[in-house]
């Protein structure tokens, strides 16, 4: 009986020291999470399904032209705006990850044709950095509308829409631009015409006796239009401080390619791949402006088609 009183004493001193040594696991576990906590702002709401209000800054600019942000009216709607993208948190991280892919390239051409950076957010907002068709008919990065397109030189017809064609597109998005600032002197106006048109904006500005975009009462969607653009641009900027953790090696990046200069008609474009060593599927996705399963090309148009340099099988 004695030696099974010590043996029965014995466990439970062995277990009360596994216990404690639980016990301390425990305790090192919670503050090394806690630390990590720590680590991170508060406004990262990190590993929390609490919903924050969000705090507008004081100090608000588009392409470095005053937003009068103290204003009860403007600050409600740049609010509504950044605490829907912030809240939308999987399209906010797929934008993240296509911005590495695709802001480089458009960010040297808006310098290239002196547009402020802060059009690329434009892009963002109009097509989520996707070669989109909208219902009325818009396509591409910059939703251009065939007429628009076609005015300032882009190819669109059954064959071939150029709208498809990011670097094209881009530029005539930055000529459409520089027209409109020409026209209402400041690039808040420039950005509300890209939305509803030089037209719209103008005679908006006259029936309204208002000089500023802020001071003007509109349709629901160009009113939100600058607002979605300023939202955009302060989380994108800024996105570890809106919640959006990542690495580099989780964004998006552009495959390399080579380019062939071509000026003859195409009878196939799949067998015309095959000749390239990649598929139809990959010569339509780095092509996307090439609408046909062929390319009719009468003029010997020189056109340039990519051919990626990297895939997968």
């Amino acid at each position: 009986m004695i030696i099974f009183s010590k043996m029965n004493s014995l466990m439970v001193s062995i277990d009360r020291t596994y216990f404690f040594l639980i016990l301390l696991s425990i305790v090192f576990i919670f503050r090394a999470t806690s630390q990590e906590y720590e680590a991170t702002p508060k406004q990262n709401y990190k590993n929390t399904l609490n919903v924050f209000a969000l705090k507008p800054p004081n100090d608000l600019n588009f392409c470095e032209e005053y937003v009068p942000i103290n204003s009860s009216d403007i600050r409600e709607r740049f609010d509504r705006e950044l605490l829907v993208n912030t809240y939308w948190q999987s399209n906010m991280m797929l934008l993240i990850k296509r911005a590495n892919k695709w802001f480089p390239m458009i960010e040297k051409i808006l310098n290239e044709e002196g547009i402020p950076d802060d059009f690329k957010y434009l892009a963002v907002v109009e097509s989520g950095l996707q070669n989109l068709r909208s219902p009325k008919g818009a396509k591409g990065f910059w939703q251009l509308m065939p007429s628009t397109a076609k005015e300032f030189g882009l190819e669109v017809n059954g064959n071939v829409d150029e709208r498809y064609h990011v670097e094209k597109s881009t530029r005539v998005a930055c000529q459409y631009l520089k027209k409109a600032k020409n026209k209402f002197g400041n690039w808040t106006l420039a950005a509300a015409a890209f939305n509803r048109g030089v037209h719209g904006i103008e005679k908006e500005l006259v029936r309204q006796k208002v000089k500023s975009y802020y001071d003007l009462l509109l349709n629901n969607e160009t009113r939100r239009y600058v607002f979605r653009i300023l939202a955009v641009k302060i989380i994108m900027s800024n996105p570890k401080k809106y919640g959006y953790i990542f690495e580099q090696s989780d964004l998006y990046e552009l495959s390399p390619v080579r380019i062939i200069n071509w000026d003859l008609p195409i009878q196939n474009i799949a067998s015309f791949a095959e000749e390239q060593g990649i598929n139809y599927k990959l010569l339509k996705i780095f092509n996307p402006w090439l609408i046909q399963n062929h390319l009719n090309n009468k003029s010997r148009k020189k056109y340039q088609i990519k051919i990626p340099l990297v895939f997968f099988d």
